[in-house]
């Protein structure tokens, strides 16, 4: 499983390799290039899954075993 997602700003293209967390959604994330506060998409649980290279664990874990991908339900919405 990956632990490490680069997010892309939307809004002006900043790069950022960041650890994600394995206990909780990330439901914000504030761009370390224009201070843009990023939101999930429509249908998307995290950041992660939004604006990421590698979606969040819960969903590979879902992938890998086969599973419909719920994401996080039931688990903590994380803040930045």
């Amino acid at each position: 499983m990956e632990l490490v997602s680069t997010i892309t700003c939307p809004s002006c293209g900043h790069r950022s390799a960041e650890m994600m967390p394995t206990d909780a959604c990330q439901f914000f994330y504030e761009c370390k290039g224009c201070g843009a506060l990023l939101k999930p998409k429509a249908g998307d649980c995290c950041v992660f899954c939004s604006y990421g290279d590698v979606p969040c664990p819960p969903i590979q874990d879902a992938r890998e075993h086969g599973r419909a991908a719920g994401c996080c339900s039931g688990m903590q919405h994380g803040s930045l």
